[in-house]
């Protein structure tokens, strides 16, 4: 699944958790952040960004492949992705919306480890596949 240290890991968690610090969302109140590692070691962060037309918002874990895309990174590895009420402590995991998972799909494909964490010490782990069995990418589309 993922090549990442116990502590990498915590790592990228930490890195998502520092990233949810700075999501605007007026709206839901939910706060997420993301922390998405590139297969050259890079980490891109991303927060959900909401608007009051909905449609137009944001999630942590698109503001943060759009940011390493375009930097010119088109290879991950894993991502961290942690999120709660405003103020609340999250007592389940935050899993990524399906907009989400189709767009890691088609630039990080199946193999990418997703790190749904609670705190540094609790998370679980899937692999993009297992969260979304039939994503598709340019390579389905011809």
């Amino acid at each position: 699944m993922t090549k990442l240290t116990r502590e990498e890991k915590q790592t990228l968690i930490r890195q998502a958790f520092a990233a949810r610090e700075k999501a605007v969302a007026p709206y839901s109140h939910f706060m997420v952040g993301a922390a998405l590692r590139s297969a050259d070691g890079r980490v891109f962060t991303g927060c959900n960004i909401e608007n009051a037309a909905y449609t137009p918002t944001n999630c942590a874990e698109r503001t943060a492949l759009f940011k390493a895309v375009s930097e010119g990174v088109t290879e991950f590895t894993d991502i961290a992705v942690v999120g709660a009420i405003q103020g609340q402590v999250n007592e389940l995991v935050t899993a990524p919306c399906g907009v989400c998972r189709q767009a890691l799909f088609e630039f990080c494909g199946p193999e990418l480890n997703v790190i749904m964490a609670k705190t540094e010490e609790d998370f679980i782990e899937a692999s993009l596949g297992e969260l979304l069995p039939y994503g598709f990418g340019p390579k389905n589309i011809r």
